[in-house]
């Protein structure tokens, strides 16, 4: 479906502007995709897994580095059989709050997505019906301090895959991901880009580990032993992971479907689009911002990391950091879902900023209120979805 004009409307309540048109009224194509009921968008939720995520301390997705290696597969189930079903792997045990995925199953329910979820590089195969990317032999990716997190044959592959995928699009595709330590090697592709990413990278955790991320992609970079201006492909190969090698060729093969895709998320998406924005031509930059819209939370939307003369948001400046760099004007809205007046600490608990954002919260939440739902009716089902989760974890 090519791409045409559509009415000017005024966001949803509570929602924000991140980047993109400065105006109270969001234009372009892209409302008509997201606003209208038909064509209904698909909805893909990568799952993949970096040993980065088991160095101690850099994420907050599992309270362990053990609980870790299966907070993807949980996450999943939770998102396809909603919080009533007794999973196979159970949440793994968090600081604070709830996954995240109890937001994305909230909206997706309410606005009648079925999720499609993939699995690239999991430690154990998910025990659910899902799309296989690639042999899981291959398992997750080596620690980015290595230099080495994946051989260069496994990021080709992955990238024409992701590319086969994009181009085969027939509907607009919400794309989510959840990757443990994905925001580090968000952080590590970002800097080999370029970009000055280095204080704008938060993470699950309520005070983000930005020390010890900053040195693994250090340590990382310099094991590596990259040129001054290195591939896409080779900074992939050197301290990405498997989901950013996927989901990056599926960017670049929507060009040829001419699918608008919403990122649901945050930095991980930031370097995806990153990614996809440097292998391709100039113009080819443009059309693909175009069908771009980043979707995030209020949480992520509002963190400020390090206070800025402008007190701009992080993922505002990195943003805006994108847009400088490779001259394009990336769309990216925010939810306003909250949960000051939640009846459940866990999900108080993302007001006093822990967790934020994954499993595509953020994207499905602003998508059901671009679609009509009321925040008083999502932040209610949440509540409802809590109460379901806690009295099926006290099931015999």
């Amino acid at each position: 479906m090519a791409w045409s004009p559509s009415t000017l409307f005024e966001l949803p309540e509570g929602c924000t502007r991140l980047s993109g048109p400065a105006s109270q009224f969001w234009s372009g194509a892209t409302n008509r995709f997201w606003s209208d009921p038909e064509p209904a968008p698909n909805l893909l939720l990568l799952l993949s897994s970096t040993l980065t995520a088991e160095v101690e301390g850099i994420s907050a997705a599992g309270a362990t580095s053990e609980s870790r290696r299966y907070t993807a597969i949980a996450d999943a189930e939770l998102l396809l059989y909603g919080p009533s079903h007794r999973p196979s792997w159970p949440l793994p045990p968090l600081p604070a709050g709830v996954s995240p995925a109890l937001i994305s199953w909230v909206a997706a329910e309410a606005i009648q997505i079925q999720p499609w979820v993939g699995s690239i590089g999991l430690a154990k195969l998910p025990p659910f019906p899902h799309l296989r990317f690639e042999d899981p032999q291959f398992g997750p990716a080596a620690c980015i301090s290595t230099g080495h997190s994946m051989t260069p044959q496994r990021v080709e592959q992955l990238l024409i895959k992701g590319q086969r995928f994009g181009e085969r699009l027939r509907h607009p595709l919400v794309l989510a991901e959840c990757v443990p330590g994905g925001t580090t090697t968000a952080l590590a592709v970002l800097c080999g880009l370029g970009l000055p990413a280095n204080d704008l990278i938060s993470g699950s955790a309520i005070h983000p580990p930005m020390a010890l991320k900053q040195d693994l992609v250090h340590q990382g970079m310099q094991s590596a032993e990259l040129s001054a201006t290195p591939s896409a492909q080779e900074l992939l190969a050197a301290v990405g992971d498997p989901f950013q090698a996927f989901a990056t060729g599926l960017l670049i093969g929507s060009l040829a479907s001419s699918q608008p895709l919403l990122l649901a998320g945050g930095s991980q998406m930031a370097a995806v689009l990153a990614l996809a924005l440097k292998m391709v031509s100039t113009r080819e930059r443009r059309l693909l911002s175009n069908q771009v819209l980043i979707g995030t939370t209020a949480w992520l939307a509002g963190e400020v990391l390090t206070p800025t003369g402008n007190k701009r948001a992080s993922l505002v400046e990195l943003l805006a950091l994108l847009e400088d760099h490779f001259d394009v004007s990336i769309s990216a809205l925010a939810s306003g879902l909250r949960f000051g007046d939640s009846r459940h600490r866990s999900l108080r608990d993302y007001e006093l900023g822990h967790v934020k954002e994954g499993v595509g919260a953020g994207g499905l939440a602003l998508l059901a209120q671009l679609r009509g739902l009321s925040l008083d009716r999502i932040s209610q089902a949440c509540d409802k979805a809590m109460d379901q989760l806690l009295e099926s974890t006290l099931k015999p």
